[in-house]
């Protein structure tokens, strides 16, 4: 309870510290809060085999998809393993690969790539990814990976049955592991505008960037579509658009403000107050009850040669305290700073805090969202 108590005392410090007063609105550049349409990273994915493994491979028997993916592999090196042989490979196992292409990867760049067992291999540690052709959602091959894994988990058993594991054994990463062989086709240098899309949806952000570029390059050079999308107008020059893109991204705009809200974290009962949180007019009584109920028992002896039997009689006892009941009001408009003094003027713990939100938005004279994860 004391750890509880301390967690929420913490947070409601850290709500008070950070958001008690408003804070001077700052400017940021349009890089850190808004991207360029078309200019993202693509995922690959591959199937392919890790070998060289010490023993902890994919047990055949129940995963026959490692001995079809063997067999075909040495079909193609000339190797023919008859119909009715069923090799047992213990240094093998059955993969997949996954990658995330960044924008603009070239041919001949190498990008890290992450290796998952999926068959039952205990793990791929000392293992080699063969060749494995990685592909994106159309089908096509972007890039070729192979070499060996790092993996960071570890695991020992012993014959009895017990096992130990540390991390996860069965997932490493190549890091350089793929090259790429085919860029992604992209419209960035066709269109003859760019699109800026604002990390957070707000409809005042987005109006300030189109003011703040309409005034730096001149009227009706942006123009603001939704709350994320702002069209910029761009030269056709890929040369140009560049520099001109650079110099979008340095530009500062002030974002705007966020929304009243209040946010409650009932895992660790860290409470967060915006600085726009208001309530209308309300009072608040606020007050405590603490019942204890305890019991022990007691041994009941019989007179010598009663001919009585010994029995345990239990004993409650039940303790009620109630602390004063306070009253307090909040007027119209009151800010976090007042709400804040007013709890603890009348000696609630911070974890009351929470209760008293939830009352105020359930009557109607919280000015905010009310959020709890």
């Amino acid at each position: 309870m004391a750890s509880t108590r301390s967690r929420i005392l913490s947070g409601l410090v850290l709500a008070a510290l950070c958001l008690c007063g408003t804070l001077p609105a700052h400017a940021e550049r349009v890089k850190d809060i808004a991207s360029v349409a078309g200019v993202r990273p693509n995922q690959l994915v591959g199937y392919g085999l890790v070998v060289g493994l010490d023993g902890t491979g994919d047990q055949t028997s129940q995963a026959p998809f490692t001995i079809q993916s063997i067999k075909n592999m040495l079909a193609k090196f000339g190797v023919t393993i008859p119909s009715n042989v069923n090799p047992q490979l213990k240094n093998v196992a059955a993969v997949t690969v996954h990658a995330e292409l960044p924008p603009f990867a070239k041919p001949g760049q190498t990008i890290d790539v992450t290796v998952s067992s999926i068959g039952n291999a205990s793990s791929l540690r000392g293992g080699s990814l063969l060749m494995t052709p990685l592909r994106g959602i159309d089908g096509e091959v972007y890039a070729i990976a192979q070499g060996s894994l790092v993996v960071s988990g570890f695991g020992a058993g012993g014959r009895d049955g017990s096992r130990i594991s540390v991390n996860v054994p069965s997932s490493g990463r190549i890091p350089n592991g793929a090259t790429v062989e085919r860029e992604v086709p992209t419209s960035f240098a066709s269109e003859p505008y760019v699109m800026l899309n604002l990390h957070t949806p707000d409809f005042t952000t987005a109006a300030r960037l189109a003011d703040s570029i309409n005034q730096l390059l001149g009227p009706d050079t942006a123009q603001a579509l939704d709350a994320v999308t702002v069209r910029v107008a761009a030269p056709a020059d890929p040369s140009q658009r560049i520099a001109y893109l650079s110099t979008l991204e340095s530009l500062e705009v002030e974002p705007g403000e966020a929304p009243a809200r209040v946010i409650v974290n009932s895992r660790t009962g860290t409470v967060v107050i915006g600085s726009h949180v208001r309530v209308t007019p309300a009072a608040v009584a606020h007050g405590s009850l603490s019942v204890t109920i305890s019991e022990r028992f007691d041994v009941s002896q019989p007179n010598p040669f009663s001919q009585g039997e010994t029995v345990v009689t239990p004993r409650t006892s039940i303790e009620v305290q109630q602390s004063e009941a306070r009253m307090f009001v909040f007027e119209a408009g009151v800010s976090l700073d007042e709400i804040v003094r007013a709890v603890n003027q009348v000696g609630a713990a911070p974890g009351d805090l929470v209760a008293i939100l939830e009352a105020l938005k359930e009557a109607g004279a919280l000015r905010a969202e009310l959020i709890v994860i």
